[in-house]
């Protein structure tokens, strides 16, 4: 975890004195806090703050009209595209789709049987009433549904719809898709309408996080296909809202969220409506948020809009940075043979500047990141600056001279364009830069249009090196290995190490206690350090820019940087 003494930049948005103050300080900062408001800048406050969590440090105030209710909607951008392709033709599946901006879309609309809490890490029930483990293993998990759930077309949800969601998912096995997160299923039963048994291979004390994500969203037996993805755009759930999409070909342009009236969970809903709109670049979405006919962004703000909102003369949009645990990461095919040998790859995590990338390409809305498990969990290492150490040139010859590797080896390095935001390239150009000044490196890079083409390209080989970024499915050390090592892995990667795959990994999930799995987590990251099938670059901080008649804004993402858009609501402006 984090010292305290790094601090995060709060942006208020309240209208009125008094402030709300964090319930983490004590008696004498918030009297000092309360003392200095009259001096202080009001639109930046800084206060420590624990890394990983995204607990809000500031409560919302400010009058309300209701939260929303009877009034215009509150819009949302978002500098990314939902789409379909030939090959992956169900965004809005739970069994195709697995990036962020699906997975905020099923959050809002699909009920699972957990959910992540408002803060914090350990998940909370959501359809379910109850849940836990049966037994000292972890290896039967029991959940006993709410009374009364529907679905929005009035179908009744029952545990056979949770069963079918589940067993669907290991059905269709959808090859980019979230089906790995449950693996460890063996079966699941439905002793009554209301009770759900899972009985897993082995034990897994990161089930109940695994069961709170769109992987295990429920989906209505009686419209969804048992063996195929359900095609199209339409979403029939039992979550907060119901939504309606729009959209240019083949892509989404706007997704309008309504208060579902049926809806039966733990969520408490601040709003009638909200809507999405997805624009091609962050230049046209910081626009729209000037203008005011965005009121809220969260993704897609490239570096030099993050410092321009900061020095914004704006009072009526607020920035808020939050700790992040997104990363950005290299990945490798290790059948290709230009990256096969690992001295290859040594090499790169030797010459490869982190410090440079976070400073000239993402002036410092970032960090460097020397694992794969980033900085604020539990069982963080920076193995590879403990390998590495700084940019070393002349080491990286001496390893590629030790195995006979002929110089400069020549690769190209892929990246898409647009999913990650408009510095992506100018990331790329920079390591292109770095590995060729080096002269042991010829390298040539390449962007590609359409994510969902880079997806299928990637999972089947066709990079030798290319630019991913991930964002947690649950906030857990696991979740940064698991995925991507063993078969079957997000990434389609050919790497493997029997040691993680059959030792450590299930060695960490019977620990109930996360703490104690840490030893586990840094024996990994070490022989990751070693082998580098992934090269971690950075690690990213969230950042929610909002109009000041915005409520909730402090709880609008959770402990995964997910978004929560019931918490948003309408205030009024300065």
């Amino acid at each position: 975890m984090l010292p305290l003494s790094r601090a995060i930049s709060l942006q208020l948005h309240c209208v009125d004195d008094p402030l709300a103050v964090p319930t983490n300080l004590d008696a004498s900062n918030t009297s000092a806090l309360i003392r200095n408001l009259p001096t202080m800048n009001r639109k930046t406050l800084v206060l420590p703050a624990l890394a990983g969590l995204l607990a809000p440090a500031l409560a919302a105030c400010g009058s309300s009209d209701g939260a929303g209710s009877g009034g215009s909607p509150i819009v949302i951008g978002v500098a990314a595209q939902i789409e379909a392709a030939k090959a992956a033709p169900a965004p809005l599946d739970p069994a195709q789709a697995y990036d962020v901006d699906a997975w905020n879309v099923l959050r809002s609309t699909l009920q699972t049987l957990m959910r992540q809490p408002r803060t914090g890490t350990a998940p909370v029930p959501e359809a379910a009433d109850s849940c836990g483990f049966r037994d000292t293993q972890n290896e039967q998990y029991r959940c006993t549904l709410r009374t009364g759930l529907k679905f929005s077309n009035g179908h009744a949800l029952t545990s056979r719809d949770v069963k079918f969601s589940i067993d669907r998912l290991r059905t269709i096995n959808y090859t980019n898709g979230p089906v790995s997160l449950l693996n460890d299923i063996d079966r699941v039963e439905t002793p009554s309408d209301r009770e759900v048994v899972f009985h897993l291979t082995k034990p897994d004390a990161t089930f109940p996080q695994k069961l709170a994500t769109p992987a295990a969203a429920i989906v209505d037996s009686q419209v969804y296909p048992n063996n195929s993805l359900y095609k199209g755009w339409d979403v029939v759930g039992s979550g907060p809202y119901t939504v309606k999409t729009e959209r240019d070909g083949d892509h989404i342009t706007k997704a309008t969220f309504t208060k579902n009236p049926d809806y039966k969970g733990g969520l408490t809903v601040k709003n009638d409506k909200v809507e999405m709109r997805f624009f091609d670049n962050s230049t046209e979405m910081e626009s729209a948020l000037r203008k005011g006919d965005v009121d809220l962004v969260n993704r897609g703000l490239s570096p030099d809009q993050v410092k321009g909102l900061q020095n914004s003369g704006d009072k009526h949009i607020m920035l808020q940075e939050m700790p992040g645990q997104e990363i950005r990461y290299i990945a490798f095919n290790t059948k290709d043979p230009a990256v096969s040998n690992k001295a290859v790859r040594q090499a790169m995590a030797q010459v490869v500047n982190r410090s440079q990338l976070v400073r000239d390409v993402y002036s410092y809305t970032g960090d460097p990141l020397y694992s794969l498990v980033p900085t604020g969990l539990t069982g963080h290492i920076n193995s590879f600056f403990t390998k590495y150490g700084n940019p070393d040139v002349p080491a990286a010859r001496q390893t590629l001279s030790q195995a006979n590797i002929t110089t400069p080896v020549k690769f190209t390095l892929t990246y898409t364009k647009n999913h990650y935001g408009s510095s992506t390239a100018k990331e790329f150009q920079a390591l292109q830069q770095q590995l060729n000044s080096t002269k042991l490196f010829d390298v040539s890079i390449q962007g590609v249009d359409k994510w969902q083409q880079f997806r299928t390209d990637e999972s089947s080989g066709k990079y030798a090196a290319y630019g991913m970024g991930w964002f947690a499915d649950i906030p857990d050390a696991d979740n940064y290995i698991a995925p991507f090592i063993g078969k079957g892995n997000f990434l389609n990667l050919p790497y493997r190490n029997d040691k993680i795959e059959s030792d450590l990994i299930p060695a960490t999930r019977q620990q109930a206690d996360r703490n104690a799995a840490a030893a586990g987590f840094k024996e990994a990251q070490d022989i990751l350090a070693d082998d580098v099938p992934i090269l971690p670059l950075w690690q990213g901080k969230q950042y929610v820019a909002a109009r000041d008649n915005v409520t909730g804004v402090e709880w609008a993402l959770n402990s995964s940087s997910a978004l929560q858009i019931w918490e948003l609501g309408r205030g009024v402006s300065r």
